[in-house]
């Protein structure tokens, strides 16, 4: 129970405090100006955040917490088998979660089901840290079932838990945000990581650049199975998904049933 408080105070604060940080460094010095309101966004992205986050604390969370404390404490799992250092147990654990949350975001780009939830993610029309808070519960939800299914799997440790979600937090915040980056340091970043250029490439409504660049905190990924993209000109970057340009259109209600309607590219 005292993992369970103090993990979930760790992940609340992490996860407000690089949402205020980010924010603030747009504020500051910001990639582009927005083409609609930023606050309306924010209230629409917000709004869907914490309706998402009381439900998925109510349902997941523990399940999340109690399977790696099982799973550690019956030593089950493929890292229970093989004698290890705990450092090197953890790396794996959070290279193998990374590596399967490529394949569930790139299953969510080409299985029409799951595109129905997952455009709700792709349907903003400015891209900003508040991007990386907006998806559709039932994306999450599913997203949920799976983590919890591999962190039964690989026998991943709380701790190694809490490191894979801490960095995933802060590595999804950090490329989505519009922040104007200095080139040197995301030629040197895109190497193993995400930069926002080149997940602003995955958020274009040219279908040809969305399917591309899945990973979240690992760039390799991309790289090594041929889905990576780079050479694109960032200016001339739309955001959004081509048949939800409207931004009256993409409220708190129509994206909750977004999933629901008739599917689109």
């Amino acid at each position: 129970m005292m993992f369970n408080i103090t993990e979930s105070f760790i992940r609340l604060l992490l996860f407000w405090g690089a949402l205020l940080f980010f924010l603030s460094l747009e504020t500051l010095i910001p990639y582009r100006p927005s083409s609609v309101s930023k606050v309306k966004r924010w209230i629409n992205n917000l709004a869907l955040t914490l309706f998402n986050s009381i439900l998925l604390n109510l349902i997941f969370s523990t399940a999340i917490v109690f399977t790696a404390t099982y799973a550690q404490a019956n030593k089950m799992g493929i890292l229970h088998i093989v004698q290890a250092p705990t450092w090197l147990k953890i790396l794996v654990t959070v290279a193998f979660m990374d590596f399967m949350l490529y394949v569930w975001h790139l299953l969510n780009h080409e299985v029409p089901l799951f595109w129905r939830f997952h455009r709700v993610h792709h349907s903003d029309l400015n891209m900003d840290v508040s991007t990386a808070t907006r998806f559709h519960i039932g994306e999450l939800a599913i997203s949920a079932v799976i983590k919890i299914s591999l962190i039964f799997f690989l026998g991943a440790s709380p701790m190694g838990v809490l490191i894979f979600e801490s960095a995933l937090v802060l590595c999804a915040q950090f490329h989505h945000s519009s922040l104007k980056i200095p080139r040197w340091f995301e030629t040197i970043w895109w190497i193993l990581f995400g930069p926002p250029s080149m997940h602003r490439i995955h958020h274009s409504v040219i279908i040809k650049e969305r399917d591309t660049n899945y990973g979240t905190i690992f760039s390799l990924w991309d790289r090594f199975l041929c889905t990576l993209l780079t050479n694109v000109d960032q200016a001339k970057i739309r955001i959004g998904v081509g048949a939800y340009q409207k931004h009256d259109k993409l409220n708190f209600r129509q994206l909750l049933a977004m999933p629901f309607i008739k599917p689109v590219r």
